[in-house]
């Protein structure tokens, strides 16, 4: 129950990176603005080139244009108010406003994680059972899969939100955070918040914990197929097909899981802060960057889409 003589709270502040001086906030506006440039810019391309190109119109890349989709949409949440913050430091924000910012950062960081899980899967299918790989990932499966993911992600985003805002707020307003996140508006509620946090443990434990199994066991099925291949030149083949993926899954899943399952006692919203800037800023960035350098069907797209390839090729 809220506390006696306890006023309601209409907005909430961003506390930001207010604590750093002007300079530093600068420097860090110039580095977050490029970051978020590169991120916007690769995604397009990634996308165009995709749709453009006959030889990427297949399940592994149609799910990697839906992670680039996601991941624009899901800076596209976060970062802009936080540029504007570091110009401008303690930018109010409504509740109403507060709840869908968090809403759509859920959706798509969820949304984010299924779709790695469905890449997976599409590995999984392509080296373990490549004779029957177009039944299993037809058009069909690949839409269900997407709508799919994007279905868990709305519908985990409710739960949490609607377990967040159901609290009361009174006093406090000031969010220890650059976006509204889910530990720092725990901390300000005025009400006993232990049901909250398992709601919250139970949520992440489904979006992060069980695809993580999910990639780590189809990792475990294509490592043991790919080494029954009997040709050195096949083993390579088939292991770079997957090493792409394998870079963003481990970096995507490494950052939320040292946010969301750190225990309590070692939280630190300053250090948790810091963290959120490695998945809000740098982690979408490494998915375009990791499949354009590391993914030669995509550079060799890329070569034919500016003519230095031929089109046949």
């Amino acid at each position: 129950m809220p506390k006696p003589n306890s006023t309601a709270v209409t907005e909430f502040l961003f506390e930001g990176f207010s604590s750093f001086g002007w300079q530093n906030r600068l420097l860090f506006f110039v580095v977050f603005l490029t970051l978020y440039l590169l991120t916007l810019s690769g995604n397009v391309i990634i996308v165009t080139i995709i749709h453009l190109d006959r030889h990427l119109h297949t399940p592994m890349y149609f799910f990697l244009s839906m992670l680039s989709i996601s991941e624009t949409c899901y800076t596209v949440v976060i970062i802009p108010r936080m540029l504007f913050g570091l110009l401008s430091p303690y930018q109010c924000i409504s509740i109403q406003g507060c709840a869908t910012q968090l809403f759509f950062y859920l959706t798509f960081g969820i949304n984010n994680c299924f779709l790695l899980t469905a890449m997976g899967y599409d590995r999984y299918a392509a080296i373990c059972n490549p004779l029957r790989y177009s039944v299993i990932m037809s058009k069909k499966s690949c839409a269900f899969l997407a709508s799919g993911s994007l279905g868990i992600g709305m519908g985990m985003a409710i739960i949490q939100v609607t377990s967040v805002f159901g609290l009361p707020y009174c006093n406090a307003f000031v969010i220890s955070h650059f976006f509204c996140d889910v530990h720092p508006l725990l901390k300000l509620a005025c009400a006993e918040t232990t049901i909250n946090e398992i709601i919250t443990f139970v949520v992440c434990f489904c979006v992060l914990i069980l695809p993580m199994g999910l990639v780590f066991i189809s990792y475990v099925l294509i490592i043991s197929a790919i080494l029954k291949i009997a040709s050195a030149e096949g083993r390579k083949k088939a292991f770079a097909t997957c090493a792409s993926h394998l870079t963003v899954v481990i970096i995507h899943y490494g950052c939320a899981s040292i946010i969301y399952f750190k225990p309590k006692s070692q939280s630190s919203l300053e250090k948790d802060r810091l963290i959120s800037v490695t998945y809000t800023v740098i982690t979408p960035l490494l998915n375009p960057v990791v499949y354009t350098l590391r993914n030669k069907e995509v550079k060799d797209a890329l070569q034919r889409a500016i003519g230095r390839k031929p089109l046949s090729s």
